[in-house]
């Protein structure tokens, strides 16, 4: 006797299998942009990061100088930058070169001797012999942020362009960095920071 047997066969796909398939696909199609956006996003967000790094350090680069070059007129007399009395708002004393506010004690602020002085050289040549670094000397145009402008993998991802300047306003100076993409036009990022006519102090200190 010849005993026959039957298989169910299955079709590759259902109905629902397929319309599940078709819906995955579209759903991964569809995402595709908007992680193409969130990817992009990333990187303008790291190149804005680094942008705000090289403006920082131009800051720091520039305000790591003398407030001006009347600021160490006295340097024979003293090592420190002294207060301008700048349009007598300074309200310097003829006689002890301080003014309200000032210690009246070794070591701390003081006025220059020549109090007639009264406005900032605002420049980044000498004066009267006084050559010293100031905020003006670091001023400059469109130029390469850095000495070596080579991007890396571990370094900065991108070339950047830099300008900096500084605007008095009586004892204040406004100095302001800007950086731009490496076409020197297009401007990424702008940090300001100010600096204030009010001399320095030195540490007291043993002689012997």
């Amino acid at each position: 006797m010849v005993v026959r047997t039957t298989t169910s066969k299955r079709s590759a796909f259902t109905l629902i299998e397929v319309i599940f398939a078709i819906v995955i696909i579209a759903i991964a199609v569809l995402s595709l942009p908007m992680m193409g956006r969130a990817t992009q996003k990333g990187i303008e967000s790291s190149i804005a990061q680094e942008a705000i790094f090289a403006a920082s350090a131009e800051l720091m680069g520039a305000t790591s100088g003398y407030w001006d070059e009347i600021s160490m007129l006295d340097v024979n007399v003293s090592h420190l930058s002294r207060v301008i009395n700048i349009n007598d708002v300074a309200e310097c004393n003829t006689t002890t070169k301080l003014r309200p506010g000032h210690i009246n004690q070794i070591y701390h602020r003081r006025c220059i001797d020549d109090t007639t002085i009264n406005a900032p050289h605002d420049s980044n040549t000498s004066y009267l012999g006084a050559d010293v670094f100031d905020l003006n000397d670091a001023v400059h145009g469109v130029q390469d942020i850095f000495i070596d402008a080579t991007t890396n993998a571990t370094g900065y991802k991108e070339t950047y362009k830099s300008t900096l300047t500084v605007a008095t306003n009586n004892n204040i100076k406004v100095i302001t960095a800007t950086v731009y993409k490496d076409d020197g036009t297009t401007v990424i990022t702008s940090l300001k920071m100010q600096s204030a006519n009010v001399g320095e102090i030195d540490y007291y200190k043993r002689m012997f």
